[in-house]
């Protein structure tokens, strides 16, 4: 059942990837009025953890962000603050470790016209072992809590490198383990 599971939602990351990239390639030309995307972000992260916890491989990942509540027309960090957009991703798992599917809200604050920090929060389902996991993190529930930082550089209006840190747990509010996920990677962006 549990390999059905992954299976399945690996599956489901397959395609919804392919989705937002056949998307992405046919916005490309969209006016900012038309458009269905604010960014896409592609890149690859790995495991930061020691130990048992630690997780295998690398994770492609990939993240589209929606501008639903007006940062593009925020002026100054206070208003970039009262105005995230909106986070909607997968980390996909290698070398049998968890594939991860997020979303969440992004505050992305300017610190000059080229540099940005960035915090990310919401909620991650994936398919990692919940517990008895010998080689990898035991994660106690299906859905976890779902955080990260990131420190970004703009290249142009249009591309960005975002160096970043994200976490997934449960808060110890699952009766069972909390070893969460920590990983650390760089993703590429592109800003409609």
């Amino acid at each position: 059942m549990k390999s059905d599971f992954r299976s399945c939602l690996l599956r489901l990351s397959s395609i919804a990837s392919a989705a937002v990239v056949a998307s992405s390639l046919g916005m490309s030309s969209a006016h900012a009025a038309g458009r269905i995307f604010d960014e896409l972000r592609f890149g690859a992260s790995a495991s930061v953890q020691g130990g048992h916890s630690r997780e295998d491989g690398v994770f492609p990942e990939i993240t589209a962000l929606f501008d639903p509540f007006g940062f593009e027309q925020a002026t100054g960090w206070k208003q970039q603050l009262m105005h995230p957009r909106v986070h909607v991703g997968t980390s996909i798992g290698t070398e049998g470790e968890a594939t991860q599917f997020f979303a969440g809200f992004t505050w992305t604050v300017d610190l000059s016209d080229k540099i940005f920090a960035e915090a990310g929060f919401g909620g991650v389902i994936h398919t990692g072992d919940i517990r008895g996991n010998d080689d990898g993190p035991d994660l106690g529930c299906r859905v976890l809590f779902h955080e990260y930082l990131g420190a970004g550089y703009r290249f142009t209006s249009n591309w960005n490198l975002t160096a970043q840190l994200a976490h997934s747990s449960n808060a110890n509010l699952c009766d069972g383990p909390n070893d969460g996920m920590t990983r650390a990677g760089l993703m590429v962006g592109y800003k409609f």
